[in-house]
């Protein structure tokens, strides 16, 4: 991609903006250098990593914050100079930290599908030889602690004992000697290494002892007693033997970041690269941005905005640009500060974005081929050092770029050949047009000439746009209406900057004698286009309104059926605990069951997706499936006057209205482990597979199914137990006697399980 073009689309302002978002220098720094890709599949990747970034950010909320550079550290360690000090150390600390949370806070990244952005970054070695040791050896302020090893952890003790002797010493002279007048604080301090006195000037002379060095003032001398000497010369020992211990435990993690190299520059570059992808969906948040698809086809953006107006204005007007698929080039033509010149710009800044993985300001369904190549000519190009018309500049341009130009390729011409002869700068244009469009080129240009927007009109592969403008104002909508010509309204742009309006008269019968004005019939054609984007609005608009309200509606309604299902579950539970208890009789229970059955089909059934039939298919004898409920039953007798059909459901006789009743189907409903959620089928054989639970486990599970197995009208279930010692097939048949609605039950057949399930008939 040529650099030109980069400069002339301003995609430079775009990673500057971005660099803003970065946390850290080094991410800053990526921003500014972000590639922009050539490659379909690594496009994909990245736009892939910005939306699971983007989820994975909303649901954990994780910040990251600020983190040092390690590129002089990695130099230092290519140097060869010696072991890291604590400052390098301390900042590699900080990074390994930070990477060490964001690894926990993505530690299951493939069960929530955030893969990509896991893989990416964790896909590595882990350094975790030197995240340990840094972690034990550092504070939090960056210092070496006690235990980074035993000897120094000995030497730091002995020191502060020292520091106890010395000052419970010099406060027993400073009293005994009564000299508290000749310091100038109460506290001893410390001077090259050595418990000293901040002793007065004046009084120097009167005591024994050694004078270490001055204040800037003058006026105060540090003073060291004959009685500290000696334990001053053991505390320089300690401290000369402190560094040396400092030192081997600095060489011994420097070692460990040696060995361990590859693995921290890549946790390092991962970490820069979260940076960048934080900075990305952060710029996307100031102007709603996403990622725009790149596949092959017609170039289509959806309600596209010019990132850097959108960066700078909160209102800023959204167009369309959609090239159709037979379509390869694009003209625009209408009146001066229209947005011609923005719609281009906003098509090749967007594709570079896109290629660089970048959020665009674009509503959903918005696509671009990937061009490897866009070449841009815009602008004033003439150059006084070279000594180069504009129009000259162009062709320079156009004549190096032309042999790399295919299909590949998208080229911006901003108003090509306005800067010779109207004619022969129209000629050329259609002519570069053509043959950019025979290299299979993607073209989009801005034209104030005459010819040219004819051209685009008549000619097959390329189609017209115009910027619209207010029919009664004549300022400018920064619309763009498909299959039309805009007028380029000069004179109404020159009347508003103040041109003096006998100039303007004099250009308007300049241009009636000329016989070449179309500005009534381009007018009436601007008029008829701002009114189509009127309506076309408007209806997006009621669109957008009924989305809403239906995706209201779809929530208030899944409120209501949860409600329902979980109020007729907890009447069903409160039904069968009655009849246990021996409150209800088993007759009243299945009247209020069928009762519920009643009143839940008459709200339902008129939205069932269930098959049905009419009452005149319905005869006795035949077996129906009862929809409300997905249960089969067999009709009894027929109610011709009500039109309604008794069926008898497990023992369970009702009357059901036509509409509600479709043809059966046998199906056998299969429970396994420890569900609480079997439901049936057609058939009336549940399964519950209790092997491997223990015994108080699979009784308490086993009494929850058959409560459920009844409140479906089950006839049977089959409970398999497994075959083992026998215990746990031994106490299912005893709750079985016990339980009050079990007809009987029977070992399996040898085909069917034998001694490992039990089958079980229910009254």
């Amino acid at each position: 991609m040529e650099s030109r073009s980069f400069q002339l689309l301003e995609f430079h302002k775009i990673l500057d903006v971005l660099s803003g978002f970065a946390k850290s220098e080094p991410g800053a720094f990526s921003c500014t250098r972000l590639p922009v890709l050539s490659d379909s599949a690594q496009i994909q990747k990245k736009a892939a990593l910005f939306n699971q970034t983007l989820e994975w950010l909303d649901q954990t909320q994780f910040k990251l914050p600020w983190f040092p550079s390690l590129e002089g550290l990695f130099q230092y360690l290519d140097s060869g100079r010696g072991q890291l000090d604590q400052d390098a150390l301390f900042a590699l600390k900080n990074v390994l930290d930070i990477l060490n949370t964001l690894k926990q806070s993505l530690s299951d990244f493939e069960e929530k599908g955030w893969d990509a952005l896991g893989h990416a970054l964790f896909d590595t070695p882990w350094p975790q030889k030197v995240l340990s040791a840094i972690g034990r050896c550092l504070d939090n302020e960056g210092r070496l602690k006690d235990d980074s090893s035993p000897d120094l952890l000995a030497i730091r003790q002995e020191i502060r004992s020292i520091h106890t002797r010395c000052s419970k010493r010099v406060k027993d002279f400073v009293l005994k000697e009564g000299i508290s007048n000749y310091l100038q604080d109460d506290f001893m301090t410390i001077s090259s290494d050595r418990y000293v006195l901040p002793l007065k000037v004046n009084f120097k002379k009167r005591l024994d002892g050694i004078i270490h060095d001055y204040s800037q003032t003058g006026e105060t001398c540090y003073f060291e007693p004959m009685f500290l000497v000696e334990t001053n010369n053991r505390l320089q020992e300690l401290k000369r033997e402190e560094r040396e211990e400092e030192n081997k435990v600095l060489k011994y993690l420097t070692d460990l970041v040696v060995q361990e190299r590859e693995q921290i520059e890549s946790g390092y570059h991962n970490l820069v690269d979260m940076d960048v992808l934080m900075a990305k969906i952060a710029l996307a948040g100031e102007y709603n941005g996403r990622v725009v698809d790149v596949m092959p086809g017609p170039a289509t953006l959806r309600e596209a905005r010019h990132p850097l107006l959108a960066l700078q204005e909160e209102q800023v007007q959204s167009l369309d640009i959609e090239y159709l698929e037979d379509i390869r080039a694009l003209i625009v033509s209408g009146g001066n500060a229209g947005g011609k010149t923005v719609s281009l710009k906003t098509l090749g800044l967007i594709a570079l974005m896109a290629y660089a993985g970048l959020p665009v300001p674009v509503a959903a369904g918005s696509r671009i081929p990937l061009w490897k190549e866009i070449f841009v000519i815009m602008g004033d190009e003439q150059s006084l050092e070279e000594n180069v018309s504009t129009f000259t500049a162009q062709i320079h341009y156009l004549k190096r770029a032309w042999d790399h130009v295919d299909a590949d390729s998208l080229f911006i011409l901003d108003e090509f050949g306005a800067g010779t002869d109207p004619t022969q700068g129209a000629a050329l244009a259609q002519a570069v047009v053509d043959g950019l469009m025979e290299k299979q080129a993607t073209v989009i240009a801005a034209t104030h000439f005459p010819a040219l927007k004819a051209y685009a009109v008549a000619t097959a592969g390329v189609r017209a746009a115009s910027v619209l403008f207010d029919p009664a104002t004549k300022k400018p909508l920064f619309k763009l209406a498909y299959d039309q010509v805009g007028a380029s309204i000069a004179l109404d742009v020159a009347r508003d900057n103040g041109l003096p309006e006998s100039v303007l008269e004099k250009a308007e019968s300049y241009l009636l004698l000329d016989g070449s004005d179309t500005s009534a019939v381009l007018d009436r054609l601007n008029a008829l286009a701002v009114q189509r984007e009127q309506e076309l609005e408007q209806l997006k608009a009621k669109e957008k309104k009924l989305k809403k309200k239906y995706d209201k509606l779809t929530v208030e309604f899944e409120r209501k059926r949860k409600k329902l299902l979980s109020d007729l579950q907890a009447q069903s539970q409160r039904i069968v605990r009655q009849w246990k208890e021996d409150k209800i009789s088993r007759k009243q229970a299945q009247k209020e069951l069928a009762g519920m059955r009643s009143k839940l089909s008459e709200g339902s059934t008129s939205t069932s997706d269930g098959p049905t039939f009419s009452f005149a298919d319905i005869r006795p004898g035949m077996r129906v499936q009862y929809v409300a409920w997905g249960k089969s039953g067999v009709v009894s007798e027929v109610n011709t006057r009500k039109k309604q059909a008794k069926v008898e459901i497990n023992g369970v006789a009702m009357w059901v209205k036509a509409e509600h009743l479709g043809p059966a189907s046998d199906q056998k409903q299969h429970n396994t482990g420890h569900s609480l959620q079997a439901t049936p089928g057609d058939g009336k054989t549940l399964e519950l597979d209790i092997r491997g639970r223990r015994a108080d486990e699979a009784i308490a599970e086993l009494e929850r199914f058959l409560d459920n197995a009844l409140l479906q009208g089950a006839g049977s279930v089959e409970i398999i137990h497994g075959k083992g010692t026998g215990a746990l097939r031994r106490e299912v048949h005893n709750f079985l006697k016990s339980y009050p609605a079990i007809d009987g039950f029977t070992l399996a057949n040898e085909d069917r399980g034998g001694d490992g399930m039990t089958q079980v008939t229910l009254k």
